[in-house]
């Protein structure tokens, strides 16, 4: 039998000594079908709760162990503290797969460390430190969070079970894979969440395909029209939802890999009115202005709102990131706004719960954007109203954060 230990340990090398993103990593590293529901489990759980892990291993290890020794210490430390695994079993893994690393000058220490460790020891400091130490998050992130929500920092930033959202065809398929047996339902018509979906034949099909709630969120949130632009539209996910409610759908990519991932995406689930164009939306394009009925722009952000499904953004994002995407955000606006026809509609997004980069922007462009004003809106799922749009927030929105804005061109 496989080290249970080894196949998460090879992943997060990747992510931690090499910089890859979780999902690359785990696409690349060969892994066996039958561990690989369990080594995702594992790596998720290990990057959504790493700087509570290394306060772990600082709290009783004499000196920092190297950086293969204090990875293999986290995803054992992970079993040990998060799915109670037997001690012995952790233990004697993790040392053996050490000695199998060439390592085994640690052995030693790997043992007395996972045979020492008692959790009701550690004593985490108060206040906002100790926010960021439980919840992992950069201490950057916990003050703008504790900042702009209070006593509700801590519920936004708690690490929260793993889900996967499905949106079914139709009726026909939402049946056939028995969603109502298996998932909670979502508000949005043939979306549901899973604790865990396996990819099939279905979905080569076209009968399903997999979409954040948030994504579907802010499709929800745009209207039927007969011309609409999405700026920034890979993986393609929104283009596909609003082809069904819009005449005809211009999709922008920036890069070439990605805009084919539209076009791929588009053919699979049958969609035929939607033209993929690879260009930089942020630049303007003479031949757009003034010809769409609405403009979605769901703009490059910090992604503080979806690090649930994608928790390495813990582990990279810088604070300096946010001034330098609230400029992006912020051309993109002014650029895009060119694009709407007058009595028409833009539409601005991200996956983010950072005001900076959601009222923020919109403020920002409406300073020196008289000819638009804010128009309301409302959603089924759960969020709050912002200066200028929709919060929604993963205590209140199925585990998600994003922020939805519409403007009308006057």
């Amino acid at each position: 039998m496989t080290n249970p230990l080894y196949d998460a340990y090879a992943v997060l090398h990747r992510v931690y000594g090499g910089g890859a993103y979780l999902k690359q990593a785990l696409s690349e590293t060969p892994i066996e079908p039958s561990a690989r529901a369990r080594t995702a489990k594992l790596c998720y759980g290990v990057l959504e709760n790493d700087r509570y892990l290394d306060f772990c291993i600082r709290s009783f290890a004499p000196k920092s162990p190297k950086l293969p020794v204090r990875i293999l210490l986290k995803v054992a430390l992970y079993m040990l503290l998060f799915l109670d695994k037997p001690r012995y079993m952790v233990a004697d893994n993790a040392v053996s797969l050490v000695k199998k690393m060439g390592k085994g000058g640690a052995a030693g220490f790997v043992n007395a460390f996972l045979r020492a460790f008692d959790a009701e020891k550690l004593r985490l400091p108060a206040g906002e430190e100790g926010l960021a130490l439980r919840c992992s998050w950069p201490d950057f992130a916990v003050r703008r969070v504790c900042a702009q929500y209070g006593g509700e920092a801590e519920e936004i930033l708690r690490p929260r079970p793993a889900r996967t959202f499905v949106r079914f065809a139709d009726a026909a398929a939402e049946q056939k894979h028995r969603a109502a047996e298996r998932g909670e339902r979502t508000p949005f018509p043939l979306v549901w969440a899973f604790s865990s979906f396996r990819r099939e034949e279905g979905y080569d099909r076209g009968e399903y395909t997999f979409q954040s709630v948030g994504s579907v969120a802010i499709c929800a949130a745009v209207d039927p029209c007969a011309q609409l632009l999405d700026a920034c539209a890979a993986p393609g996910g929104k283009s596909v939802l609003l082809a069904a409610k819009c005449g005809r759908v211009t999709a922008c990519e920036l890069h070439p890999h990605r805009a084919r991932l539209i076009e791929s995406y588009c053919a699979r689930m049958g969609v035929g009115n939607v033209d993929v164009v690879c260009r930089d939306s942020s630049l303007f394009e003479p031949a757009y202005e003034g010809k769409f009925d609405a403009v979605l722009v769901d703009a490059p952000c910090s992604g503080s709102g979806v690090a649930g499904e994608n928790p390495d953004i813990k582990l990279f994002r810088k604070e300096e990131d946010i001034a330098a995407l609230a400029a992006v955000q912020r051309r993109l606006l002014a650029n895009c706004a060119r694009y709407v026809r007058p009595g028409g509609s833009l539409y601005y997004s991200t996956c983010s719960f950072f005001g900076e980069e959601n009222d923020g922007a919109v403020a920002a462009f409406l300073e020196g954007n008289g000819g638009f004003a804010p128009a309301p809106l409302d959603s089924p799922l759960g969020c709050r109203p912002a200066r200028f749009g929709l919060q929604f927030l993963p205590h209140l929105s199925m585990g998600a954060g994003f922020y939805v804005a519409k403007l009308t061109r006057k």
